[in-house]
């Protein structure tokens, strides 16, 4: 028999391994576990001894919670406090102690450790916003006599919403308002003014209009929303216009004045784009074909003219020819006062006519071309009775000129139109014209048509000058102006009769008098025939002066003309039923010369008498004379101007 031995507990299993060795995974769990035990016995000791210091019922602190070591003060001061946890290196992965007092929601879906400051003027305002809106939803109690509760005023029953009672004074239960929203939904304050057109003051009155106050749903702290009631904003609304019909007459009424007001914001902001940007946009590009821009024919003591490209400086010795420069008169007058639309007030020259010996462009093309410009933003129910315009530089017939037309005035009776004319950029012409409805029925006056020639019994401009060519004294130089001249009075669509030269009136006033019209047009409107009109109105006018002077260009000495250009032109009409096709009359008169300057009159008649329209013009005439000199010190005391 075997010796007695300790039973083993629990019995071996067969295959066992009598040692088991505990795993990497194992050690790491219980030096987990231990640390936990730790601190959980560390917050035990903790508690307790907070809990021996705290003061029994009679406020004394138990005696095993006193201490007679010298050092008390300290060592409770620094019992109580606490340090701050620090993490364990032994701990595997990551941990972290929050302090949850201190989180701060962000309604983001994370939490932030951050000492937000509190905002007391927001808390404030929502607590009163949150006050306002529960005095409105206060429910009264049920009354257990059934015939003493109210009932809703659509389905009679009980079972009615409070808060439209308490806010609206209305009766109905919350089924009524779900099922007919046509009478019991809610509009917020924006739509009560945008669809019913009531303003704030009514809408805040809450004996007109009560309402109900919600949260905002962008801000709590913003101002609660103003809810109204639809039957009661429509009842009132009804009394404040008098019907619907009125209503959405106002309204279409408003909606109509909102789109005027903001296409005229818009027209304003276009009409400022386009001040800004027209001058520099007919720009020629570096890339493109060069063409020549000429400048003003330039003359010497000899009589010779030149013209310069100020771009390249190419330039025409004796440009008579002008066929060879693009720059002559066309025959046809619609084909001269042509003009381009670009947009709806601009406009653009498709030829320009540079006269014989001018400085620039002929004055009348400008004149004519800027008034077709003006007519076409008119309504033809307007008729032209006047325009004042000046010349400010000379234009070259090489650049179009551009035109600007500017709405200044539109009246009952009278329009009025600014044109500025623009080339390389610069403002070379101005007018202003003005439109009238005609009155026919008013009194009519006029001067007498004076006792001259008809247009059967005179000749030609040009054949006058054919006879002076037929002379054979004449010099050469003239004799190759004079067939220029010629050459071009052929060419140009107005006819020219002197019907009388220097004619001397009974007082002594000299005056010149021409038939003229234009050549084989059709019969056009009325306003076209002015535009005409206007063009044939500055021919042999300023020359008038000249004239009365004295003054010629072949002369020499005082007697020669050194210079002659118009400065400004005005036109009045008396007529809208003259035909230019028909010769008319042109009375020319100058009543004053000085200082270099001329004014001239002229009237013209149709062959019947009628008195069709009388124009003035002003401008330099200069003859070849010099002005004393003067030294510095006299120019400096007699000018006071920066000019």
């Amino acid at each position: 028999m075997t010796s007695a031995a300790r039973p083993i507990t629990p019995p071996p299993r067969a295959g066992a391994s009598p040692n088991l060795l505990a795993t990497p995974e194992h050690v790491k769990q219980f030096e987990i576990n231990r640390l936990r035990a730790k601190a959980a016995q560390r917050e035990k000791e903790s508690a307790a001894s907070t809990s021996s210091t705290a003061l029994n019922q009679n406020k004394k602190r138990p005696l095993n919670g006193v201490t007679t070591s010298p050092t008390a003060g300290t060592s409770a001061a620094a019992l109580n406090s606490k340090k701050a946890l620090k993490r364990d290196s032994r701990l595997m992965g990551t941990y972290f102690e929050y302090d949850l007092s201190k989180m701060v929601n962000t309604k983001g879906g994370f939490l932030l450790d951050e000492a937000k400051e509190v905002d007391e003027d927001a808390i404030r305002k929502e607590r009163e916003r949150e006050k306002q809106r529960a005095q409105q939803v206060f429910e009264p109690p049920v009354h257990l006599d059934p015939a003493m509760n109210p009932r809703c005023q659509e389905c009679q029953t009980i079972d009615i919403d409070h808060t439209y009672r308490n806010v609206f004074g209305c009766l109905v239960c919350r089924k009524c308002t779900n099922e007919k929203p046509e009478r019991y939904s809610l509009l917020t304050k924006t739509e009560c003014k945008e669809d019913y057109l009531l303003t704030d003051p009514e809408l805040r009155d809450t004996e007109l209009l009560p309402h109900l106050l919600k949260a905002n749903p962008h801000k709590s702290t913003y101002a609660n929303m103003m809810l109204f009631l639809r039957y009661q904003v429509e009842e009132f609304a009804w009394k404040k216009w008098g019907s619907p019909e009125a209503l959405d007459a106002e309204y279409e009424k408003r909606t109509e004045e909102k789109k005027k007001q903001k296409n005229k914001k818009f027209e304003q902001s276009l009409k400022e784009l386009r001040r800004k940007t027209k001058e520099s946009v007919w720009q020629r590009r570096k890339d493109e074909e060069h063409q020549h821009s000429f400048g003003a024919l330039e003359h010497d003591r000899e009589g010779n003219a030149k013209q310069v490209c100020h771009v390249c400086g190419f330039t025409i010795e004796n440009p008579l020819n002008m066929a060879e420069t693009n720059q002559v008169e066309h025959e046809q007058i619609s084909t001269s006062l042509e003009v381009e639309k670009i947009d709806r007030n601009l406009f653009r020259s498709k030829s320009l006519w540079l006269p014989l010996r001018a400085r620039g462009v002929f004055g009348g093309q400008v004149i004519s071309q800027a008034l077709v410009a003006a007519t076409n933003c008119v309504d033809p129910v307007f008729a032209l009775h006047s325009l004042h315009c000046y010349f400010l530089l000379s234009a070259s017939p090489a650049t179009p000129i551009i035109y600007n037309v500017e709405r200044v005035r539109d009246g009952k009776s009278y329009v009025t139109r600014s044109v500025k004319a623009l080339q390389d950029g610069r403002v070379i012409f101005i007018m202003v014209c003005s439109f009238q409805k005609p009155e026919p029925w008013q009194r009519q006056h006029q001067w007498p048509m004076p006792n001259v020639p008809g247009p059967d019994e005179c000749e030609l401009l040009e054949a006058r000058y054919d006879r002076l060519l037929a002379k054979k004294d004449i010099n050469a130089r003239l004799r190759e102006w004079l067939e220029a001249v010629v050459t071009e009075r052929a060419r140009s669509p107005i006819a020219l009769k002197v019907a009388a030269d220097a004619d001397i009136s009974k007082d002594g006033v000299e005056r010149y008098m021409y038939w003229m019209k234009a050549r084989d047009i059709p019969k056009y409107e009325a306003a076209f025939q002015k535009c005409i009109l206007a063009y044939a109105s500055d021919l042999q006018f300023i020359g008038a002066a000249a004239r009365t002077l004295g003054l010629k260009r072949e002369a020499t000495g005082e007697n020669r003309l050194a210079m002659m250009s118009t400065v400004d032109h005005a036109l009045w009409f008396y007529d809208n039923d003259f035909d230019f096709a028909e010769w008319l009359l042109y009375v020319v008169e100058c009543p004053r010369t000085g200082s270099g300057r001329g004014v001239v009159n002229g009237r013209i008649y149709t062959q019947s008498g009628t008195l069709v329209a009388v124009a003035a013009q002003e401008g330099v005439v200069r003859a070849d004379v010099r002005g004393p000199l003067k030294d510095d010190g006299d120019l400096k005391q007699g000018s006071t101007s920066k000019l």
